[in-house]
């Protein structure tokens, strides 16, 4: 998901406040042992659940992290613009 998502290992221990060591052997360890705080962390930069990272069997699209992402951001969002991009979304709705 990293290399999908375009994050080298460097950046995205950086975003994560961790280290590329650690970001590695996440990725190439075999159980991962991750503590709660930096799955959390990754999550966040990833745009996905933390449970996601924990399920090994779940699959998921960088389309659908993304549109996660972007939900997350809109919940936190003045009433105000969170009408304003659903009048804009019904308005692009409207050409299909």
């Amino acid at each position: 998901m990293r290399k999908a998502k375009g994050y080298t290992l460097d950046k995205l221990a950086e975003l994560a406040d961790s280290s590329k060591s650690y970001i590695w052997e996440l990725e190439n360890k075999n159980p991962p042992r991750p503590s709660a705080d930096k799955i959390s962390k990754i999550a966040a930069v990833l745009g996905v659940t933390a449970d996601y990272l924990i399920d090994q069997t779940a699959t998921i699209k960088v389309e659908d992290a993304a549109d996660n992402a972007f939900f997350r951001k809109y919940r936190d969002m003045d009433p105000a613009v969170k009408d304003k991009i659903r009048r804009m979304a019904d308005l692009l709705g409207d050409d299909e």
